[in-house]
């Protein structure tokens, strides 16, 4: 009996050294798995930390978006504002205007531009020369490239199909930054003042044709008493030609025989006053003709052909003739 005790208590010394090994053991490996926690848990902190700072920098930064959104949607609602303004100022001048880019491609038109261009909205982007028009004009595409090579605005007069008259002008597309990015074409109805100038024309031919007829020597003057023009009777009488007495002063007329102190303040007063004067005699001894006596009157005229300006209206009668009787 006193062997299996002492057996059984070496056995259980044997175990109770092994286990305590074991738990020496796993002591060991809960202080190293301890001191991991430690490590992860201050690795946990820091990256707790950084995703606070990270937090607060993604506040920030919404914020800061939330700002630029809001600058934008009133950037947008200015653009909206500004190109309704540009679309209602457009319509409403009547101009018929297109825009083009470089390529010579339709970037915009306005609604009177449909009524020389066959244009729907669809044709936005096709190139002007696929476009037919209502016009006598076949070099469009040509001058609108010319524009873009060359920079220099350029500006004709043509005719639509329909009788009228358009003043077409081609400039450079210009962006704020001063880059060229196409061609604006613009087309103003010149018809009215096409046929004033056509009637105005007329009347001046009817009038210098009437004036020719006239026996008498008669003369125009503008403002400035400079000559506007002569009849033909002028021109006989006095022997001179048009290049000698159109755009000339009176005064110098000749040897300057008009250049007389006292017909000199008459004419003077003809526009500023509205006076006129009758029967100047001018006793002189004129180039080519010889010594004369003429009789000179004056008065204002208003030019109905032009802008409605004043001018003097000269005549002069050769009485030489009707003194030696």
């Amino acid at each position: 009996m006193v062997a299996e005790v002492e057996d059984e208590l070496r056995f259980t010394r044997e175990t109770l050294q092994t286990t305590i090994e074991q738990l020496e053991t796993s002591n060991e490996e809960l202080k190293s798995t301890n001191e991991e926690l430690q490590s992860t848990n201050e690795e946990l902190q820091s990256t707790n930390e950084e995703l606070e700072t990270s937090k607060e920098e993604m506040h920030s930064t919404n914020e800061e978006l939330v700002t630029v959104n809001s600058e934008l949607q009133n950037k947008v609602h200015e653009l909206e504002e500004l190109n309704n303004d540009i679309s209602n100022l457009l319509a409403s001048t009547e101009i018929a205007t297109l825009f083009l880019d470089n390529d010579l491609h339709i970037k915009r038109f306005t609604p009177s531009a449909t009524e020389l261009f066959n244009l729907i909205g669809s044709d936005i982007g096709r190139p002007i020369g696929d476009i037919t028009t209502k016009m006598y004009y076949d070099n469009l595409q040509t001058d609108c490239k010319k524009i873009v090579d060359s920079l220099v605005p350029q500006e004709t007069e043509i005719q639509t199909r329909d009788g009228g008259w358009l003043t077409m002008r081609l400039g450079p597309y210009r962006t704020l930054e001063n880059m060229i990015d196409g061609v604006v074409i613009t087309f103003v109805d010149i018809t009215r003042e096409k046929a004033a100038q056509q009637e105005a024309n007329k009347a001046r031919i009817f009038a210098e044709n009437i004036v020719n007829t006239v026996r008498e020597p008669l003369l125009v003057l503008d403002q400035k008493l400079g000559v506007i023009s002569a009849n033909r009777s002028f021109y006989r009488t006095f022997n001179v030609n048009q290049k000698e007495t159109e755009q000339k002063s009176f005064f110098e007329l000749g040897n300057r025989q008009w250049n007389i102190p006292e017909l000199k303040k008459q004419i003077l007063e003809i526009l500023p006053q509205n006076k006129s004067f009758t029967d100047f005699k001018v006793d002189h001894n004129f180039p080519a003709i010889g010594r004369r006596l003429m009789l000179l009157n004056g008065r204002q005229v208003v030019d109905q052909t032009d802008d409605g300006s004043a001018l003097v209206l000269l005549a002069i009668e050769d009485i030489t003739d009707h003194k030696t009787n």
